[in-house]
């Protein structure tokens, strides 16, 4: 069972991991988010990556180290890892990586819903996701084939390689439902007549 944590936000878990690699200001390490594709599995803005280093300030796992102004521009803070802080990132990647969590995705939701939509529609929408999985998938696999031809070490697109994984089971199962619709299309499109349109 996941543990309750003084800052849950998964964002805190990338602030302290990117620590481990010296002192920073949040703006530079949202730069350093961006430049390294982070913001693909985080979703942030500037303004919710100073909120967490709040959060882990608070929490004490994180410690102004510096504090400076350069000509007209404001006060700029940086700051490091504390030793509860790296305590803190290791205790909860060891968690996320070996305890699995139910999620709540989008889609699955969509797919517990779905007999509301008349099955002939149904089929054209999921025709259209597969083909847009395709391209992600396609998309996906040169990101990762090119970041390997630069000698990107494997370790760094694990979450690419992940992703790429899910992309591909989508698709397949995907494929399989629209196979398994035309089965069901008599049944399911009297129920839905039987219902409001």
């Amino acid at each position: 069972m996941a543990k309750k944590r003084k800052v849950g936000n998964l964002l805190g878990l990338a602030v302290l991991s990117y620590l481990t690699q010296g002192p920073t200001h949040p703006y530079d390490l949202g730069r350093t988010l961006r430049a390294h594709g982070d913001d693909r599995s985080l979703k942030f803005t500037h303004g919710s990556l100073y909120m967490v280093f709040q959060q882990l300030e608070k929490a004490g796992f994180v410690a102004p180290v510096e504090t400076g102004r350069a000509g007209l521009r404001p006060e700029r803070t940086v700051y490091a890892m504390t030793d509860a802080g790296l305590r803190e990132l290791r205790d909860w990647l060891r968690e996320l990586v070996a305890e699995p969590e139910h999620e709540y995705p989008r889609f699955v939701t969509a797919l517990s819903l779905i007999g509301a939509l008349p099955p002939d529609e149904v089929v054209e929408l999921l025709t259209t996701r597969l083909s847009r999985l395709t391209e992600v998938r396609a998309s996906t696999r040169q990101e990762i084939d090119a970041a390997l031809a630069r000698d990107v070490h494997p370790l760094f697109l694990v979450e690419e390689e992940y992703r790429l994984a899910l992309l591909d089971t989508e698709a397949g199962f995907v494929e399989n439902l629209l196979g398994r619709i035309a089965g069901w299309r008599s049944a399911w499109s009297a129920a839905v007549s039987g219902g409001k349109s």
